[in-house]
């Protein structure tokens, strides 16, 4: 059982710390490993200096937890983190609105009404107030947007779900506090940011080796008190990179990350990790530094909050990404799959799956407690930097023409360092991209084919994550991106509660349909333990039309068979007995109860149109 449900009911932290309770002391071992981390990004003498402040901040942390919860972290049970019942759910907190109502309570109500029972954890895109970016462009990391809600309304969510936050450390709103005394020349804040005095400090040399992910300028000019200051700005002029060098920036942030786990944060989502640690005259992506960054906070959570989940949030190539599972033990939990979305997305518009299958099977796994986290859409765009090495850049070009021609999609570019701009995401909804926009299949068939895509993700090994606009089957929203000419607005729609509860009553209405049928097939999931994120998974290629994989239990006595057509074909499929890790001869499908029985050493399945059998061996 994961560490929520091992107790029959969650803990929240005290409202006011306990300072009579005796301090926190780290563990001799996890002490020197932290003093070696400070060192090697900053110096020995450096972090003999703020090695004592950084031991405050977890101390005073420390203090908020319950008895009952530091009792708790002394049975924790790391190989089951997560178990098969972890399905998380991504959503903007104003996604959903209701008249004379905070945007968190009615996303709570929502969630109870349709997901209760299924969906067991929440990632609440930043919350906190912005300026720009949906969000991601924070004023102030400790506060509740107000027209969202408040800590009350998180504090409500915390007592029901695991809750998932984000972590947007890599830069700030240009209007949040520290900026604007920056700006001020306050001397505290005069090293919290990467600045330079002339536009040609940074020379063209310098930019030429910077890897970015999107084509403007990567200095913005910004006025100050003593004269005009040319600023790092990664993603936007809005977005002002955080200068890690200053390592108060870093203990600052640590005591932000801590105060989200105070209230309520099992898992804290590192957003664009990636471009966290800035140095001229590199690429300035995945710096050794920014790994060590991320090491130092597992190292932290890990001794003071062990139930907590570090994920990192990394679009780039597959074995970039997965870099950050360090060793599997001393970096990152978990981390994005970004190579799964478009390979998934590949494989329907070919109605090929060899590519995903030669994919999964040689997939690396970093041990027993790293996971990946297996998601087709999320707020974002459809990634394609993860496809980058896997398929060709024809390949990826032909998914490109496919989504834009045929699915009404947008594309969004970076800059080449060699000049130019190729792909970077395509930007569409999920169901959008899966189902043509001028589609003859009638609403049934549309239906079964996102399920198909859907059965992928989380029948294979890891954490299945959904994008809210998933669930209700969101088409395109076009019309957003030509009011707001941001290409991204195609797939955060804002809905209103009352009208998505009629719909959900209407059993004619797509959204119907589309989400009684992904709960009844995510009940199947959470029930089965085979789908354990431990469990072990085997790749069978044996029609490209047909996506197959076999899972085991880590006890080694349940199998099940999963299988996905990703075509819209009618075949017969006879799979040798010889392929099967199991002896029975009957195998019975958990989707409908139908039954199948091995004869002549072969099992023999019949599928229509984008069909889902998910065969699980009997005793026999």
């Amino acid at each position: 059982m994961t560490y929520q449900r091992r107790y029959e009911q969650k803990q929240l932290h005290l409202t006011e710390p306990n300072f009579l309770r005796e301090k926190f002391q780290l563990p001799r071992e996890t002490e020197i490993r932290i003093f070696d981390r400070l060192s090697y990004l900053y110096s020995d003498v450096t972090a003999d200096s703020y090695f004592p402040e950084l031991l405050r901040v977890m101390q005073v942390y420390y203090a908020y937890k319950t008895d009952r919860m530091i009792e708790q972290d002394k049975f924790y049970d790391e190989l089951e983190r997560f178990n098969q019942e972890d399905i998380i759910l991504i959503a903007y907190g104003d996604i959903i609105k209701d008249e004379n109502e905070s945007s968190l309570i009615t996303l709570s109500k929502f969630f109870g009404k349709y997901l209760e029972g299924v969906i067991n954890t929440l990632h609440i895109l930043p919350f906190f107030p912005y300026t720009s970016d949906r969000g991601f462009s924070v004023i102030d990391f400790e506060s509740v947007d107000p027209s969202l809600g408040t800590w009350e309304d998180v504090a409500d969510l915390e007592k029901r779900y695991n809750l998932m936050f984000d972590g947007v450390i890599n830069h700030v709103s240009s209007k949040s506090r520290w900026f604007l005394e920056f700006l001020n020349q306050n001397p505290e804040y005069e090293d919290f940011f990467v600045s330079f005095k002339s536009y040609d400090e940074l020379t063209e040399a310098d930019r030429k080796l910077i890897f970015r992910p999107r084509t403007s300028d990567i200095l913005t000019p910004y006025e100050t008190l003593n004269g005009k200051r040319y600023v790092w700005t990664t993603f936007s002029n809005d977005q002002i990179d955080l200068n890690y060098k200053n390592p108060k920036v870093l203990l600052k942030v640590i005591e932000i990350l801590l105060t989200y786990v105070r209230r309520g944060a099992d898992i804290l989502r590192l957003d664009a990790i990636t471009y966290l640690w800035t140095e001229v005259g590199t690429s300035c992506v995945s710096l050794r530094q920014t790994h060590e960054v991320v090491k130092l906070l597992r190292d932290i959570i890990g001794a003071v909050a062990p139930h907590v989940t570090l994920i990192t949030e990394t679009n780039v190539p597959h074995q970039e990404n997965i870099s950050y599972f360090g060793n599997g033990h001393d970096e990152a939990h978990m981390v994005y799959n970004f190579s799964l979305p478009p390979l998934v997305l590949y494989s329907f518009y070919e109605e090929n799956t060899f590519i995903l299958s030669d994919w999964l099977e040689n997939l690396e796994y970093k041990g027993e407690t790293a996971h990946y986290f297996n998601f087709l859409d999320s707020h974002d765009g459809i990634g394609l930097m993860g496809a980058r090495g896997i398929l060709s850049d024809e390949q990826i070009d032909a998914i490109v023409a496919t989504a834009v021609t045929k699915h009404g999609a947008f594309v969004s570019s970076k800059a080449r360092r060699e000049g130019g701009e190729r792909p970077y995401e395509i930007n569409s909804t999920w169901f959008s991209a899966i189902v043509e926009e001028k589609s003859n299949f009638n609403i049934d068939l549309q239906v079964k084919k996102f399920l198909a895509s859907r059965s992928i993700a989380i029948s294979i090994k890891g954490v299945p994550g959904i994008y809210f606009h998933s669930l209700l089957g969101t088409k395109n929203d076009i019309d957003a991106v030509y009011l707001t000419n941001k290409k991204r607005d195609i797939n955060r729609k804002v809905v209103w509660y009352k009208a998505l509860v009629e719909e959900f009553s209407n059993e004619q209405a797509l959204i119907h349909k589309l989400n009684t049928s992904q709960m009844q097939l995510l009940k199947k999931r959470i029930s089965q333990r085979a789908f354990h994120p431990r469990s072990a998974q085997k790749i069978l290629k044996i029609s490209p039309k047909l996506f197959s994989i076999v899972r085991i239990t880590p006890e080694n006595d349940e199998v099940i068979l999963c299988l996905t057509n990703v075509s819209h074909s009618s075949f017969s499929i006879a799979i040798e007995r010889e392929l099967l890790p199991s002896h029975s001869t009957l195998w019975q499908d958990i989707l409908n109860d139908k039954e199948y029985k091995i004869k002549d050493q072969q099992l023999e399945v019949y599928f229509t149109a984008y069909d889902i059998i998910w065969l699980k061996a009997t005793k026999s």
